[in-house]
């Protein structure tokens, strides 16, 4: 299926990152703590088309798009895949919870979709990412970090402590915790009882123009997977798709679609963060640099590039040479990946011959 592989590891060590299947590394010390879209190949046309662009994508729409984000955390335990709403997303950040357990950040502004989940419980630099765009912040449960930022009124939220059973909805198919879903239908109810402003859009991310698009730098390269601690039970497996222009999702072998549709969740930018971990506690919660700025690779148009990541107003961007990079208009998904040494977690790419 592959090429030629390069491997650029995050440790500082050339590795070579194999795609075998046979990979099924446990899960364990799980922390259970109180608690393809419609007109998609067009989007690039739309900006220049229409009046107004969607803040996150850059997709042209005919009115201004002036809803609050929400960010929702998503289970990405395998016993939580598929997941719901994840194809709707304008961003998804992944970052390890505990172990080698990563759990999503999923952003929505610019689609709605009727069902989310399965929620998750929230942790502190979460929840820093979501203040980064404005948005009303989704879980169900939270760490004990986590809990003093809610209680303290740091960001607006909705939690399932609270509201199991109303806003959140607990499904017969899957076993707690990993069947905790929430519509858009109840987190717009849950705002307005919380008497949450949603009107205020957050500001707009930088995307490239038409002659910017036919001109992208990089290495060609039709795959790449980003490998947390070497298992196939946690890594992202990117293949870019020549005629949709876009990059499908794999993990365990298995692609990322929505549990209800089956419609696949399709990218056009892949952001892979280096950064600090340190394990802070027994349960193996971590406490994440995500302001320090470091190195990071960005997929775009089957090619990749090396750049900086930087902090923006709380923003995970990139930025080559001084200045952030234009983005594809499009879905965005981000890896955060330690840079302990020591750990294995490797960055590769299949290079086309």
């Amino acid at each position: 299926m592959l090429n030629r592989w390069m491997a650029v590891s995050i440790v500082g060590l050339l590795l070579i990152a194999g795609c075998s299947k046979n990979d099924h590394t446990a899960v364990e010390n799980e922390d259970e703590l109180i608690e393809v879209p419609e007109d998609e190949s067009n989007e690039v046309s739309s900006v220049e088309e229409l009046p107004y662009q969607f803040p996150l994508t850059g997709v042209g729409t005919e009115s201004k798009a002036d809803s609050r984000a929400v960010a929702v955390m998503i289970n990405n335990h395998p016993k939580a895949r598929p997941q719901s709403g994840l194809d709707k997303a304008d961003i998804v950040y992944e970052l390890l919870a505990e172990g080698n357990i990563t759990r999503f950040l999923a952003i929505y502004q610019s689609e709605q979709p009727e069902k989310i989940g399965p929620v998750r419980s929230a942790r502190d630099y979460y929840i820093e990412l979501a203040k980064g765009y404005d948005s009303l912040y989704i879980a169900h449960g939270y760490s004990p970090e986590a809990k003093d930022m809610l209680d303290n009124g740091y960001i607006d939220n909705l939690n399932g402590i609270t509201y199991d059973g109303t806003l959140f909805k607990r499904a017969s198919f899957r076993k707690a915790p990993h069947n905790s879903y929430i519509s858009f239908e109840n987190i717009l109810e849950g705002a307005e009882e919380r008497s949450y402003e949603m009107d205020n859009a957050p500001s707009a991310l930088t995307f490239l123009n038409k002659s910017e698009l036919e001109n992208i730098n990089g290495e060609d390269a039709s795959s790449a997977m980003v490998s947390y601690f070497n298992s196939n039970v946690f890594n992202s497996i990117y293949e870019y798709d020549e005629a949709l222009e876009k990059y499908k999702r794999y993990t365990d072998g298995e692609l990322t679609k929505d549990y209800e549709s089956e419609e696949p969740v399709l990218l056009d930018n892949i952001l892979i963060v280096e950064t600090d971990h340190k394990v802070i506690d027994n349960a193996g919660r971590r406490k994440i640099d995500l302001t320090s700025g470091g190195r990071a690779y960005l997929l775009q148009k089957g090619k990749w590039q090396e750049v900086r990541w930087e902090n923006v107003d709380g923003k995970i961007l990139p930025v080559i040479n001084g200045k952030q990079a234009g983005l594809v208009p499009g879905r965005t998904w981000i890896n955060v990946i330690p840079s302990i040494p020591g750990l294995e977690q490797t960055v590769s790419f299949d290079v086309k011959e």
